[in-house]
């Protein structure tokens, strides 16, 4: 037991807890006088010893990286520090990763945190942030800072950070928020006037962040006088008045939002609901003096810290005190806190349960005998098996002890100690599940492989498991630790696509002295162990890069057309990204392709010669771009048809180009529409005549045209706008209608109509207006071509017996006399007519149907057709 009785002896009392501060890297890199940095971010320079008193320090929580700015308000040796002040960047084991010179002519930095994607941010005494990207330390997104306070506010009087973003109380004493500090428009807004007096002042303040607070919005707490205030967007509550806690100087919020602890200006510390319903734990102090720090050591004790002293209180016993004699700074994690010092990195936390039941005093556990009876067996001692008949009964709960201290532990040969031990007991139960040691045994080789000096992430395994292997991966290659994150990737099953991608970005971007092709074959080889990368993302980074050749080579190598074609694109690649997306046929990215380069035709205004020639040899792409035009363009459609020969396209898209003016309301009323109709008609015209197979299509077209202009003319002479859209036949009638018939004689002349079509025409339009002499005058003229029949048809069509009657005995035809007659009702001239007519029984039938309702004429139809077939017997 004496090696139990050898950890037991570094561990702390308080209450009935144990708690032990690990070293975890001692020393630091920086504590050597020689210490030096280089990084991206600039020239390396030699910064000496770094003194925690002597500047402004960040720390990032889950073993993030450590920041670090001169304070220029504190006096310093001068040739213990480089004359002008500098960026830097450590990692948590101390090791330098970045150097980079402190922006000039900027107002006095107040603080420095890292957001909760570790990027860097430095608040300034005027109320704006500054944003670094890690790890080169580059201001991101620009060298611009970015203002949060308005202008008359006086500038930073106190600030608080979390995870996504920062409370300022300004020198006035208001409160400005904002909640996402990483973007470019972080939107910072100002709570509610807290209404603290002018003789009163602010004497600390605190966050409760957003996801503890049930409106989702950061409370933000402000010690006042003998009260606190909590201020959020719905208002400002008072709270603790009958809590006698008087002025409090010092506040920190538990890691759960729960709880607060307080430091009262006579030397007590409070541990009270955020709240304010009582007073949990109070605890005398022997200072009155507020600590230069307090924070919560998980959820069990209190740490403050006052020069040389660190004092941990817990709920009950005697506190615990820890002597430093050099400054510190306290790092709460979830599970403890990192304590800062310029020589060591420290972790101080509350000794787990399976850690005490091993290596606890006197402790005859369960899992403590089975760690013994491991020892005893590695000295082929009896006794081993002695302890293994002792706990066979719990030699589950004890392997479970033995594997979860070893998760526990930082120092490597004690997590095998504990490894075997449970190794030993899983002999002798097979009902344990050994995918439990399996899984220890992975997160231990992760945990120790990112605790390396060289990596300098001293993560506990609560934190990892808090943190997720993919977010801890996403962490190593943002440090540039591609390789540890590839390896970690891979034994974790996990994809590596995100670390092959973010380490060739970052090889694009630090290979500007390699040629494209060299660089290339390098890239290349790492990408391709990953099926199924995005080459283009790659290609994108390095078109950004200022690489087009690189990018353009890269892309060649994407299999995705959906991502590859939007690059080639960007690059200027046009021709190729139209032919791969002909080759997708994906008719989505061709139009994309297509209206790429027309948009960029019409912005260079340069001739679309080009584009026409690069789409006519691709028939899809022709074919989408016509279907497209056809419904938007048709000038670009026309200027592409004519530019590729197809005249004939083009005249049926200017005749389609007519009869939307046509249609247009205002074409019917006589307005200049009809001119360009009319020409838009006679160019058709012109192109169907360079072709031959198109004969008539030109003709037609010739004398649309030349009838539109002879109806404009009417219209504008008439001034009635009747005429255009219609017929020859309609203009002729519509002429003679209004006794113009020189106007139609000249239409007839003009369109060759013949003379038969004519009576036809004008005894039609006589009778439409009822001018029966001019129709009489009009059958004597001469003998109609075509018989009377028009003049029969347009006087039955009228409704005028009377006038029908004049001209029926005057056709020739006797069917179309008898037919004529029984349209009027004069059945006995029909029956008479009818006679005449050889086979006439077809004809008697269709009359004697004309005829139905007239009873009279059907005996008289049935009396003759019986007379004519009995004669016809004969």
């Amino acid at each position: 037991m004496s090696s139990s009785v050898s950890v037991a002896a570094e561990w702390d009392l308080l209450s009935d807890r144990f708690y032990r501060r690990i070293t975890v890297y001692s020393p630091l890199p920086w504590s050597s006088p020689a210490a030096s940095t280089s990084g991206s971010g600039g020239s390396g320079g030699v910064v000496g010893r770094l003194d925690l008193s002597t500047h402004i320090v960040a720390t990032a929580p889950f073993g993030g990286p450590i920041a670090a700015v001169r304070d220029d308000s504190k006096i310093v040796q001068l040739h213990s520090e480089p004359s002008r002040r500098r960026l830097l960047l450590f990692s948590s084991s101390g090791h330098p990763v970045a150097s980079s010179p402190w922006p000039p002519q900027l107002p006095r930095l107040h603080s420095l945190a890292f957001s909760s994607s570790l990027n860097l941010i430095a608040l300034l005494s005027d109320g704006s942030i500054l944003r670094f990207r890690l790890p080169d330390l580059k201001p991101n997104p620009n060298s611009s800072p970015v203002p949060l306070l308005p202008p008359a506010s006086g500038g930073v009087a106190d600030a608080a950070f979390w995870g996504g973003g920062v409370a300022v109380l300004t020198e006035d004493n208001r409160v400005v928020v904002t909640t996402d500090i990483e973007a470019a428009d972080p939107h910072p807004r100002e709570l509610p006037d807290p209404g603290v007096g002018q003789d009163e002042q602010v004497l600390c303040m605190a966050v409760v962040e957003p996801q503890f607070v049930m409106s989702g919005s950061p409370e933000i707490l402000l010690a006042v006088g003998d009260r606190v205030l909590a201020v959020d967007e719905d208002g400002v509550q008072t709270l603790g008045e009958g809590l006698e806690i008087g002025p409090v100087q010092k506040m920190a919020v538990s890691p759960n939002g729960k709880l607060l602890a307080a430091f009262s200006h006579d030397g007590r510390l409070l541990v009270i609901p955020t709240d304010f319903s009582r007073i949990i734990f109070e605890y005398e102090c022997d200072s009155a003096l507020p600590p230069d720090q307090i924070a919560w050591c998980g959820l069990d004790s209190v740490l403050l810290y006052w020069s040389e002293v660190l004092l941990m209180v817990g709920p009950n016993g005697d506190p615990v005190h820890y002597n430093y004699d050099e400054p510190i700074k306290l790092i709460p994690e979830c599970d403890g806190v990192r304590i800062l010092s310029n020589s060591s990195m420290e972790f101080l936390h509350r000794v787990p349960d399976s850690t005490t039941l091993i290596f606890g005093i006197g402790s005859m556990s369960p899992a403590a005998l089975l760690y013994d009876a491991r020892d005893h067996y590695d000295k082929q001692s009896a006794k081993a098996y002695d302890n293994y008949q002792l706990i066979s009964s719990s030699l589950p709960e004890a392997i479970e002890a033995c594997i979860d201290a070893a998760g526990h532990e930082f120092d490597v040969s004690r997590q095998h100690t504990l490894l075997r031990a449970a190794t030993y007991g899983l002999a002798f139960c097979s009902r344990f599940p050994h995918e439990r040691f399996q899984e220890m045994c992975k997160m231990l080789r992760v945990l120790n492989a990112v605790r390396d000096p060289q990596t300098g992430m001293p993560l506990t395994i609560q934190q990892y498991k808090l943190l997720t292997a993919p977010v801890l991966i996403g962490r190593l290659i943002n440090a540039n630790h591609h390789l540890l994150a590839l390896r970690i990737s891979e034994y974790l099953n996990l994809n590596p696509e995100v670390v092959i991608m973010h380490w060739a970005c970052e090889k694009i971007t630090a290979s500007a002295a390699i040629p494209d092709t060299v660089l290339l074959e390098g890239l290349l080889d790492k990408l391709r162990l990953c099926k199924g990368i995005s080459y283009a993302a790659v290609a994108a980074h390095a078109d950004n890069s200022g690489r087009r050749k690189l990018a353009a080579m890269l892309v060649d190598h994407e299999s995705q057309s959906s991502k590859q074609i939007p690059l080639l694109l960007s690059i200027d690649e046009q021709d190729k990204a139209l032919s791969k997306a002909v080759e997708s046929g994906d008719t989505d990215l061709v139009y994309l392709v297509l209206f790429h380069i027309w948009q960029k035709v019409a912005i260079e205004k340069s001739a679309p010669l080009d584009f026409f020639g690069v789409i006519n040899a691709r028939p899809l792409a022709r074919d989408l771009f016509i279907a497209h035009a056809r419904h938007s363009k048709h000038e670009v459609l026309k200027d592409f048809f004519l530019t590729t020969g197809r005249l004939q396209d083009a005249a049926f898209l200017l005749l389609k180009e007519s009869r939307e003016l046509e249609r247009n309301p205002m074409a019917s009323k006589g307005s200049p529409l009809h001119g360009p109709q009319i020409r838009l008609i006679e160019q058709a015209h012109r192109l169907f005549a360079e072709t031959k197979e198109h004969i008539f299509e030109s003709k037609a077209s010739e004398e649309h045209a030349k009838l539109l202009r002879s109806q404009h003319e009417l219209e504008v002479s008439t001034k009635q706008a009747i005429f255009v859209g219609s017929s020859v036949s309609d203009t002729i009638k519509t002429c003679i209608a209004m006794g113009n018939e020189r106007a139609a004689l000249k239409v007839k002349s003009e369109f060759k109509v013949p003379d038969k079509r004519w009576y036809w025409l004008k005894s039609c339009a006589l009778a439409t207006v009822g001018n029966w002499d001019a129709l009489e005058k009009f059958s004597k003229e001469k003998r109609p071509p075509g018989g009377y029949k028009p003049f029969v048809e347009a006087c039955i069509d009228a409704g005028q017996k009377t006038e029908a009657v004049k001209y029926i005995p005057k056709l020739t035809d006797p069917r179309e006399r008898s037919e004529a007659y029984a349209r009027i009702k004069m059945a006995k001239e029909a029956a008479e007519a009818a006679s005449q007519v050889k086979d006439s029984d077809e004809l008697f039938g269709r009359l004697k149907l004309t005829l139905a309702q007239n009873t009279a004429a059907a005996s008289i139809f049935d009396t003759l057709r019986d007379r004519l077939s009995f004669q016809g017997t004969y």
